[in-house]
């Protein structure tokens, strides 16, 4: 006699010209409420190709391996940055991240609690691409190697949070409070943190290349090592930072308040200095090669 596995026959998809093979079990067991799950319930007719025996789903097929495999077994999908976006184009990424329990949140709603944080950090469910977390307090957390890449986090809390390793590219964070976090080695590529306070934060070897920084505060910051190239550092506030080693390669420092900062070993080359404060700041084995003062 055969097992129901050997007598059920495989279901051919062809998503977008790309073709997969399954069983109805893969398709409907898991996730017994999703659109596929209703395809294949055997409630509806499906058109079928009358040679091949596919059925035909007008989408991009190149990444629905994600979708099929996490309705196989559940496996996480692991995908670049180019992956994920093209995912978030088809709608897929919003469903991977539903089934595996992150939540998604419209970019104009601040739907996340602060208690909706900390459960998904406990969850190890820590994915905060895109949502909006904007207003909240999370302030003390442990955020470590979180990536927020793409989030809202407007007139956030982060102060005395562990955001080490933490990833904030191209992040809208406006006004929001960074005091006395540790950001060693965190990525802010590209982001927008225009008038924030970050003073007394750890940034050592951290990555705010191209990153908006007008207005910020660093006051007594550890930007040891930093990288800083083609920032926006126009009037922001560093009095008493530690930029020793930091590359400012490119930056902008247009009224910029360096006043006892540590420069020393820092790459200056080629930055126009006439308008900042530079007053008390050491910048003994600086590289000002080309600096316009």
């Amino acid at each position: 006699m055969q097992s129901p596995e050997a007598s059920s026959p495989p279901v051919l998809l062809n998503i977008g010209g790309k073709k997969y093979a399954t069983t109805v079990e893969t398709l409907t067991q898991r996730e017994p409420d999703s659109m596929l799950a209703a395809m294949f319930s055997g409630r509806h007719m499906l058109p079928h190709h009358p040679t091949t025996g596919t059925v035909f789903v007008d989408r991009d097929g190149k990444h629905f391996r994600h979708v099929l495999n996490w309705l196989r077994d559940g496996a996480i999908p692991v995908m670049s940055e180019s992956e994920y976006q093209q995912l978030l184009r088809e709608g897929l990424a919003d469903y991977i991240n539903e089934r595996l329990g992150w939540k998604k949140v419209d970019s104009s709603e601040a739907e996340l609690t602060r208690k909706d944080v900390i459960k998904c950090i406990q969850a190890q469910k820590v994915r905060f691409r895109g949502v909006n977390l904007s207003g909240l307090d999370l302030s003390k957390l442990d955020l470590s190697e979180v990536d927020f890449s793409y989030a809202c986090i407007k007139n956030t809390d982060f102060s005395f949070a562990n955001l080490y390793k933490a990833k904030f590219g191209q992040v809208e964070a406006s006004s929001s409070s960074f005091q006395n976090a540790n950001l060693r080695e965190c990525e802010f590529i590209g982001a927008n943190l225009e008038e924030s306070i970050l003073d007394g934060a750890n940034l050592r070897s951290a990555n705010l290349q191209d990153a908006c920084l007008t207005r910020c505060s660093f006051i007594e910051t550890d930007l040891h090592s930093a990288h800083l190239q083609t920032a926006n550092l126009t009037a922001a506030n560093l009095r008493g930072a530690n930029l020793e080693a930091a590359n400012l390669k490119g930056a902008k420092l247009s009224g910029t308040n360096l006043q006892g900062a540590n420069l020393q070993r820092a790459y200056l080359r080629e930055v126009d200095l006439r308008d900042t404060q530079l007053t008390g700041a050491k910048l003994g084995g600086a590289n000002l090669l080309g600096a316009i003062r």
